[in-house]
Order: structure tokens, then C-alpha cells, then sequence
């Protein structure tokens, strides 16, 4: 899908519009599909900051049989938006994927349970039956149940595992005692199918020590060594800021804009105006997306925390990289 804003600025070069230099062309695949979760970067289309730096950029939507490391691996984007943990596994798997920013600065990944099951801590989670997303997106999930020392198998010493849908259907039909819901999403389609948050108990990642990067932006290694590659994602990475700082200053207007490059028309106004509220909370605001190492290396740990199943087996070399904001002007 290309953003309207794109595909105005082709439309005016096509006429001799603007400037002469054709603009420089990005494909951006997102993790999931067109929401709140990725304003920033409909923001900057919408808002002309790609065109301000010469960027012609294409963004594509994903969605559950999209998986952002097999697109880029193929040739399909220029850069993607993935999860760390997805991010890193991938890595040690053979598609050698770089981090070069990280809007995400907290995690928003929950398990959200219903009370009338009697849990009410972790180690309540034993014999119990527990949705999670797959797709790249089990491997926090994996790794903290490891370390609980669960076993995901279903026996009497571990907990029964459901290949959860993106959605909360499971808990609602009580197929399931608890569910993967992220902060600014699906707990909140648990709120809305009628529950109150104190018919629920809630274990946050963050709060449990198991809070991995999330949307961070990806690149192959490879092109890392090409310098107009470098240039022109360190042009993007600035645009895309520089609207997930507008976004946050006017999320009721991000969450519009949204709405109008969601050709899908799935979402709703007050959903996405409420996610974006949420998303708010999960931004950086000091290092203008420039990744922690602090927080690459504390993902890392809980990565290889698996005992005799981690996720990761080594700590990764070469996995970020700070040659994109050193090109920054």
C-alpha cells in the first residue's frame, strides 16, 4: 500500500513539479496491520517529512500470515518493524537483521487472565491453559515461562499452550484461562466484550522482568556497508520521528490519519484514539529512537535465560548497529 502522500508526490514529479531530483524510494513493511501501533510513520507521509527529505515512501501493511524477516529476507522492503526477540531469533537463524532505531523504549506485551481461575501470581500459571500469539511473537513468552520452570507441553507440571488468534476470543469463550493482550490493543477487547478490570489479573511483561524491545526498525546487514543506503535510511529514521513526536503532541489527529490509510476499514475512531493514548506510553523520549545498549543487552539476557530451550543460544554480534544516526543531520 502506498501512503496518499506518496503517491501525491509522484503524481507531482510525473508533471515536473517540485523538485528535479526524483525522490528516493523506501518500502517499509509493518509488523502487524495499519493501527495506531505505526502513526509515526503514516504521520510522516501524511505530514510531508519524507518529502522534506527527498523520501518517496511506500508503506506496507502486515498481518497474521505476514512475517517482516521472511519479507525483507526476500527482497520486499528496505526496512522492517519487527520485535527484538523475532528480530534476534531470525538472526541466529540465518537472516542477518539490524537494528538501526528503536521508537519503542518500553514493552507493551501483557497476560491477561480472568480472575474467577484463581490466579493470582505466576506460579498460579502451572496447570493452567495460556493463549499465545505465534509468529515470531512467542519468544518473550517462551523464554519467561522457561525460567519459571514451566514446560509448555501441557503435562501436570507445566501449562497448556493455545494458538491464540489476534484476538481474545479464547478468554471471552473460556477456552482459555488466560491470554496474550498488548497495552494499547486487546485488553482492551477484553474491556469491551464486558468485562471490568476487576473481574481480570494482569501480569505485564516490564513488571515481571520479562519485558523485551518491541517495533524496533530493521535492515539487512549487507546494505549497512552501502553509504547511500545509510544515507538514505538515516533520512527516514529522522522523517519517522519526527512524526512519532507530532503523533504524540496530537494523537487524536494521528489516530485519524490512521484511520484514512486503513484501507481495510476495520478499525474504529475511539479504538484507535485510545490506542494511540497507549502507544503514548511506550515511546522514546529522550534519545530520539536511538537504541539503549542497556536495553538491547538486557533483551539478550532474557533471550538466553531459557535453561536447556532458550531462545537465542549466544549473544549476538553485529546485531545493532549506530551507522544510520551517525549520518544524521
Amino acid at each position: 500500500m502506498k501512503t496518499r502522500t506518496a503517491i501525491a508526490a509522484g503524481i507531482a514529479l510525473a508533471l515536473g513539479i517540485g523538485s528535479a531530483q526524483a525522490a528516493d524510494p523506501v518500502t517499509l513493511q509493518l509488523k502487524w496491520v495499519t493501527q495506531a501501533q505505526f502513526a509515526g510513520y503514516y504521520v510522516a507521509a501524511e505530514k510531508g517529512f519524507y518529502d522534506e527529505e527527498g523520501l518517496d515512501v511506500t508503506i506496507n501493511p502486515g498481518g497474521p500470515d505476514v512475517a517482516p524477516p521472511q519479507v525483507i529476507a526476500g527482497g520486499g522492503a528496505d526496512v522492517v518493524i519487527d520485535w527484538m526477540p523475532s528480530a534476534l531469533a531470525s538472526r541466529e537463524k540465518g537472516v542477518p537483521l539490524v537494528n538501526i532505531a528503536q521508537p519503542f523504549k518500553k514493552s507493551g506485551l501483557m497476560l491477561t487472565c480472568r480472575k474467577d481461575t484463581g490466579i493470582k501470581t505466576p506460579a498460579d500459571f502451572k496447570g493452567k491453559t495460556l493463549g499465545v500469539w505465534f509468529g515470531g511473537n512467542e519468544y518473550p513468552f517462551l523464554s519467561w515461562m522457561s525460567k519459571l520452570g514451566l514446560k509448555t507441553d501441557g503435562g501436570p507440571d507445566g501449562v497448556t499452550v493455545i494458538k491464540q488468534g489476534f484476538n481474545v476470543d479464547p478468554l471471552i469463550q473460556k477456552q482459555a484461562d488466560c491470554v496474550s493482550t498488548m497495552t494499547y490493543n486487546e485488553y482492551w477487547q477484553v474491556i469491551d466484550a464486558g468485562f471490568k478490570p476487576e473481574d481480570l489479573v494482569v501480569f505485564k511483561y516490564d513488571e515481571q522482568g520479562e519485558g523485551t524491545m518491541e517495533d524496533g526498525l530493521y535492515v539487512m546487514e549487507a546494505n549497512l556497508q552501502d553509504p547511500a543506503f545509510v544515507e538514505k535510511m538515516a533520512k527516514f529514521v529522522k522523517a519517522s520521528m519526527k512524526g512519532w513526536d507530532y503523533a504524540r503532541a496530537n494523537p487524536d489527529e494521528a489516530a485519524m490519519i490512521v484511520l484514512e490509510n486503513d484501507a481495510s476499514g476495520a478499525q474504529t475512531e475511539a479504538h484507535q484514539k485510545r490506542m494511540m493514548g497507549e502507544i503514548a506510553k511506550l515511546l522514546d523520549t529522550s534519545a530520539n529512537g536511538k537504541l539503549d545498549p542497556a536495553d538491547f543487552d538486557r533483551t539478550v539476557a532474557i533471550l538466553m535465560s531459557g535453561g536447556s530451550d532458550p531462545v537465542i543460544t549466544k549473544k549476538p554480534e553485529g546485531a545493532t548497529s549506530t551507522a544510520v544516526y551517525d549520518a544524521m543531520k
